[in-house]
């Protein structure tokens, strides 16, 4: 059984940085496609930001040079640096571990950013 648990969302000014993580058990986050999702109020859940089984990385454009994710594969987690943080980045953020199209999903954390 995959879980995937989020971590490290919370309440921070324009600007500001946060560093959300996702701790996998159950299974190796080295062998899936890992990712951040995000929902915000009244909206669909969007892509952020992927990391491939052997490392390719690919960023929402919106995203791009503020944030940057990254994987331990020795702690089995997956990380979400956010920096300059704007109102619009507030959202429920989600982790995904994707692998022969099926899909596994935390229960995400949520980020306010306040202008």
């Amino acid at each position: 059984q995959v879980q995937l648990v989020e971590s490290g969302g919370g309440l921070v000014q324009a600007g500001g940085s946060l560093r959300l993580s996702c701790a996998a058990s159950g299974t190796a986050l080295s062998l899936y496609a890992t990712g951040w999702y995000r929902q915000a109020p009244g909206k669909e859940r969007q892509w952020v930001a992927t990391i491939g089984r052997y490392g390719g990385i690919n960023y929402q454009e919106s995203v791009k040079g503020r944030f940057t994710i990254s994987r331990d594969n020795a702690k089995n987690t997956v990380s979400l640096q956010m920096t300059s943080l704007k109102p619009e980045d507030t959202a429920v953020y989600f982790c995904n571990a994707r692998r022969d199209a099926i899909d596994y999903w935390g229960k995400g954390t949520l980020v306010t950013v306040s202008s």
